[in-house]
């Protein structure tokens, strides 16, 4: 692969990357319920998911399910449902109040929501990623558009593979640095609340509109 079309696919990647769908939109609200730590624990899960797409894709099966309606179909519909899941559980995710030796201490009256392990943070973004069929269109369609037929396809396939992680290491990054700025603003329960609606009400948003899209 030459530099400059390394060059077009790191670009294009990174674009694609930035597009907020419902693994950038999970960092986002990680980082802002839970700080940007659990954004970067969530997206190893992330990163693990795609990491099996491009093996996927890269031995050609990905072209198997692409084509295969009925295979296609229960990637979609699963993944849908996983969001819808997991959007109604955060609408009515508890909140708890601050200990009073931290209350103490900041002279306020906060409150906190449980950080989850990370390995349910892992979990909850590798079965978004897994469920969402876009991503592999992206690994099928988007990789063999920069392959160079005269070059070895396997080291072609995994430098694009690894530049795309690193671009999504760096974009759920991002994202959970936003969510965090939100994290700063919630004092109260009620903000809290809020908080959890919305990131609810988004991802149960993501899940309908993920089952009806179209190829």
């Amino acid at each position: 692969m030459s530099f400059d079309t390394w060059l077009v696919f790191a670009g294009a990647a990174f674009a694609l990357s930035m597009a907020p769908g419902p693994n950038n939109l999970m960092a986002m609200f990680n980082g802002a319920r839970h700080g940007v730590g659990a954004s970067a624990t969530g997206g190893v899960g992330r990163l693990l998911a795609f990491v099996i797409m491009i093996v996927v894709a890269a031995t050609g099966l990905g072209v198997v399910l692409v084509a295969s309606e009925v295979a296609f179909g229960i990637i979609k519909y699963a993944g849908a449902a996983y969001l819808v899941y997991l959007g109604i559980k955060t609408w009515r995710s508890p909140v708890s109040g601050q200990s009073a030796e931290g209350a103490a201490i900041s002279g306020e009256h906060k409150v906190f929501q449980a950080r989850p392990r990370a390995y349910d943070l892992a979990r909850r973004e590798f079965l978004t990623a897994m469920g969402n069929p876009k991503a592999i269109l992206i690994f099928t369609a988007f990789f063999p558009q920069f392959l160079n037929a005269q070059a070895p396809y396997g080291e072609q396939f995994a430098i694009m593979g690894l530049t795309f992680l690193l671009m999504e290491a760096c974009v759920l990054l991002a994202y959970g640095l936003v969510g965090g700025q939100v994290k700063g603003f919630v004092r109260s329960a009620r903000h809290l609340r809020i908080l959890n609606r919305v990131s609810g009400g988004v991802l149960m948003g993501a899940g309908a509109l993920l089952a009806v899209a179209r190829r």
